[in-house]
């Protein structure tokens, strides 16, 4: 093992309350999940609570595990890191219908005192209603991803632990809003499918492609942070980076445009059934 590996991992600690937020979640959701299933088992099966938990376990796995020290010190696992945040993460937690769920798996007092009058609240449901609009999703997905891969911002990042944070934060809620729009988990209304949703994933990976581009062919390392910290796999600097882009580039592109074709063939043969009609 490479010291700087066995170093990643000397150095790493259990982040106490990121590791028992997330659990608390996963406990919460559970219990509403327990509740609801009674109910609505047809609805909330097996595989809706395996999403979730499995998207609570990647979320840990990504911004709590030693993968994020990894993250500290290579692109490439850097990559890897911003990926499960906005690629894994988000669709795995909306397909557990986690809204009904976490709200009926809060204590009763917290859900009635707290939660409930924010959501009544005319200006929340309006702002809620308007982030989930498609333009302004995928605007703010996409911005958020292109601003913090700037040169600045990036090596700004890694070096204040802080914005370290508030990046993560930016990556996983900007890309929940854009899966939304996709997936619209129940309680969310029906809406019928169009064209316009192939556009939002094609032009999304369009995004991707032009910035793991940029990084793949640029023929210096644009972030540099990564000049003054060993690589844990004994790679260069652009190297890294080229590493990093072709992560990017190949997973990224595979996380939009295999819904894209998937939401592609069910218009298609729905089409065609009306056809035939």
């Amino acid at each position: 093992m490479q010291p700087a590996v066995q170093q990643i991992f000397v150095e790493w600690e259990l982040p106490p309350w990121l590791t028992l937020g997330i659990a608390l979640t996963a406990a919460i959701y559970l219990r509403g999940w327990l509740k609801l299933r009674r109910t609505r088992p047809r609805q909330f099966t097996l595989g809706r609570l395996a999403c979730f938990l499995s998207g609570m376990a990647v979320l840990w796995l990504a911004i709590a595990s030693p993968m994020d020290g990894f993250a500290d010190a290579s692109l490439s696992a850097h990559m890897v890191e911003h990926l499960l945040l906005m690629s894994a993460v988000p669709p795995l937690l909306l397909c557990g219908l986690p809204v009904v769920p976490l709200l009926r798996g809060l204590p009763r007092i917290l859900l009635r005192s707290v939660v409930a009058p924010l959501l009544r609240l005319p200006w929340l449901r309006h702002l809620l209603h308007r982030l989930t609009a498609p333009l302004v999703a995928w605007l703010l997905m996409n911005l958020s991803f292109l601003a913090w891969h700037v040169p600045a911002a990036y090596d700004f990042a890694l070096e204040h632990e802080a914005w370290h944070d508030v990046e993560h934060i930016c990556f996983l809620s900007t890309s929940l809003l854009f899966w939304w729009v996709i997936l619209r988990p129940w309680p969310a209304p029906k809406v019928a499918r169009s064209w316009g949703i192939i556009i939002f994933l094609v032009t999304a990976d369009v995004v991707n492609t032009i910035l793991s581009a940029v990084l793949a062919f640029c023929d210096r390392p644009l972030y540099l942070y990564y000049l003054h910290v060993p690589s844990p796999f004994g790679l260069a600097p652009l190297e890294e980076q080229t590493l990093g882009a072709v992560i990017m580039w190949v997973l990224g592109s595979f996380a939009f445009l295999v819904p894209a074709m998937v939401l592609t063939l069910r218009m298609v043969g729905s089409s065609a059934h009306l056809d035939a009609e």
